[in-house]
C-alpha cells in the first residue's frame, strides 16, 4: 500500500527506493503468489510529490537522468515480478500513478476515479511510464492522452485497456478478492512463465514466434506444476497449488 495519503500518495525518490527494493525481494520469494498494489486515503496516487519535483527545477541534466533511471528501474522491477499483480484503483492515478497500474497485470477500478497523464501541462513527458501504458493502451490512446495531458475517467480507462474492471466503491475489494481467487486456481510457475512469454511474443510475426512459444509449452509441460496439472485434470482432482477447500 502507498501509504502517503497526506501528499496523496505522491512519488518521491524515498518511494521510489522503498518500492524498488521491495520488488527485488519480493521477486525472489517463491511463496509470493499475488500482490494487490493501493493507495491509502483519498487516492491511489497522484504521481509525483510537488516538494520532490521543486528540488528538482534548476537539477543538471545527469541528476535529471539519475532521478529518471531510478524511477525506470521501480517500474521494471515491479513489471517483472512473477506473481500476478492487481492494482486497485480509487479517487485518483495521475502520472506516476498511472504508469503504477500500467505495471499491474489487472487493474480493478472504483467507477468514480480519474486518470491521466498529466506531464505535457507541466512541460515534461510519461518517458519512463511509457513503454508500459504503450503496451496496454496502444500509440493510438497514447497520442490523444500523453500529448493533451486531458484527465479522462474509469470508463474510458477501460475503453483503451488500463483498465479491467470498473465497479461501485462498495463492489471495489469484492472484485479484487475475485481476482486474487482466480489467481490462486492458476499455477504459480505457469503464471510467471505466461508473464514473460507475452513481451516476447508480441509485436512478432507467428512464424517468427513459433520456436519461442513450442519452447516455452514444452518446458512448462514437463515441469513439477506441468505434470501435477495434467495429471489432476486427468484423474478429476485438483492440482497441488490450488486451494483444496
Amino acid at each position: 500500500m502507498l501509504n502517503r495519503p497526506e501528499v496523496r500518495n505522491a512519488f518521491n525518490e524515498h518511494v521510489i527506493a522503498q518500492l524498488t527494493a521491495w520488488a527485488e525481494a519480493a521477486a525472489s520469494d517463491p511463496g509470493l503468489r499475488v500482490v494487490v498494489l493501493s493507495g491509502a486515503g483519498k487516492v491511489f496516487s497522484a504521481g509525483a510529490d510537488a516538494n520532490w519535483m521543486a528540488r528538482m527545477v534548476g537539477a543538471s541534466h545527469e541528476d535529471n537522468l539519475r532521478d529518471a533511471l531510478a524511477a525506470a528501474k521501480m517500474f521494471l522491477a515491479i513489471d517483472t515480478l512473477p506473481a500476478f499483480v492487481i492494482g486497485r484503483v480509487h479517487g485518483a492515478a495521475l502520472g506516476g500513478g498511472g504508469g503504477l497500474a500500467a505495471v499491474c497485470d489487472a487493474v480493478v477500478s472504483e467507477d468514480s476515479a480519474v486518470f491521466g497523464f498529466t506531464e505535457t501541462r507541466l512541460g515534461i513527458l510519461p518517458a519512463v511510464i511509457s513503454p508500459y501504458v504503450l503496451h496496454k493502451i496502444g500509440p493510438s490512446a497514447a497520442r490523444e492522452l500523453f500529448l493533451t495531458g486531458m484527465r479522462f475517467d474509469a470508463a474510458r480507462a477501460r475503453e483503451v485497456g488500463l483498465v479491467h474492471a470498473v465497479v461501485r466503491s462498495e463492489e471495489l475489494d469484492l472484485t479484487v478478492q475475485r481476482y486474487v481467487t482466480e489467481a490462486l486456481s492458476a499455477s504459480p510457475t505457469a503464471i510467471a512463465a505466461a508473464k514473460r512469454l507475452i513481451p516476447r511474443v508480441w509485436g512478432h510475426a507467428p512464424a517468427d514466434a513459433m520456436r519461442i512459444t513450442a519452447e516455452a509449452i514444452a518446458a512448462q509441460r514437463v515441469s513439477d506444476e506441468g505434470q501435477d496439472g495434467l495429471r489432476a485434470f486427468l484423474e478429476k482432482r485438483k492440482p497441488g497449488w490450488a486451494p483444496q477447500e
